[in-house]
């Protein structure tokens, strides 16, 4: 009996051991983790900066002489001038009255002063080729008309400082208020116009970034207000100096914005695209472990986490591009990397 009782506990202890040994395997291979083949894609590294836009065509009208006040109907509306309305290059918004500025130019007497030395200068000509008067005559007649055309021609800019007209197509952003027909005085505020389908963003950098940042570069533009579009544009402009006292270099940056979702005066992100590579090993950013040895990653081979470690070349907030320690296709652990050591037992989850 008692050598029975021996051989049954010793079953036992040993039945005990064995699954005790079976369930540390099965701690080894239970520890959870999320993979992603890697793969070759495009990484940028950019420069993240704010600012303030601007529209990159902007003027001030104002009266170049004093007259009544007649704000001028739009032909696309076939109602006066308003806030917001869009114009044509020449079209004119405001009209300033004054028939005693209107009778000092002379603008009839002067048009019909350059016919008449037109025509006088044409028969000298015609004389002159045929022998019938003098070298000097036939200049002096020159001489009267070319005269006569600089004081129509100025009497033409005399009389269009009564129009109030736009310089190039725009919107009208600012429109003070006249009531119609108050005489307003020479320099009075008339109009402001904007063309902002293209903008501009005038940024203070860095000085590290100086070595960087350079003219022809792309940039992203983003603004809260429009959060599903993103606006393009390059840089058109770099100081090739520092600030002393703030130790940064302006740069420029021109945005296109055709549908004019951007408005003058937002506040805006840019990311200044300094470099970028279409056919990187890119890997997200937080799956790097930095220790003393370097950076490293872990991959799965064969159910088991192995240690890679890499070196990295271009990145930005989310991405990083791995120069070498990992190849095409490698099962890139994404989730769970926390708590591997090298050779750890895995189990692939999705």
């Amino acid at each position: 009996m008692k050598l029975k009782y021996a051989l049954l506990l010793a079953a036992a202890l040993l039945t005990a051991g064995c699954n005790n040994q079976r369930d540390n395997m099965e701690s080894d291979v239970a520890v959870p983790v999320s993979v992603e083949e890697i793969k070759r894609g495009s990484i940028e590294e950019y420069v993240t900066t704010t600012g303030t836009v601007y529209a990159i065509k902007e003027a001030d009208l104002t009266a170049e002489t004093s007259g009544r006040y007649r704000r001028m109907l739009n032909p696309a509306t076939n109602a006066p001038y308003k806030l917001g309305d869009r114009v044509a290059e020449g079209n004119v918004i405001v009209t300033l009255v004054d028939e005693e500025y209107e009778n000092s130019i002379k603008i009839k007497a002067q048009k019909l002063n350059l016919d008449i030395s037109q025509r006088e200068y044409e028969k000298q000509q015609s004389l002159y080729d045929k022998g019938g008067v003098t070298l000097r005559e036939l200049k002096d007649a020159e001489v009267s008309y070319i005269n006569a055309k600089y004081a129509y021609d100025n009497a033409l800019i005399q009389l269009n400082k009564l129009k109030v007209q736009a310089p190039f197509d725009g919107i009208i952003v600012a429109l003070p208020y006249y009531t119609p027909d108050t005489k307003v005085a020479q320099g009075a505020s008339i109009a402001k116009l904007m063309n902002f389908q293209e903008m501009y963003l005038e940024v203070n950098m860095p000085g590290k970034e100086m070595g960087i940042i350079k003219p022809g570069q792309p940039v992203r533009v983003m603004n809260y207000t429009i959060p599903d579009d993103t606006l393009y544009g390059s840089i058109s402009e770099v100081s090739p100096a520092i600030d002393a006292d703030t130790r940064t270099f302006k740069s420029a940056i021109v945005i296109d914005n055709p549908d004019l979702l951007l408005r003058p005066g937002m506040f805006v992100k840019a990311e200044l695209v300094v470099a970028k590579n279409d056919s990187a090993l890119v890997i997200p950013k937080d799956v790097i472990i930095a220790r003393r040895s370097g950076k490293q990653v872990f991959i799965v081979q064969n159910g088991a986490a192995m240690e890679r470690r890499i070196t990295t070349g271009l990145e930005n907030p989310d991405y990083v591009e791995v120069l070498t320690g990992l190849e095409v296709n490698d099962r890139l652990v994404v989730d769970g990397f926390e708590t591997l050591r090298n050779r750890s037992k895995v189990k692939i989850i999705r």
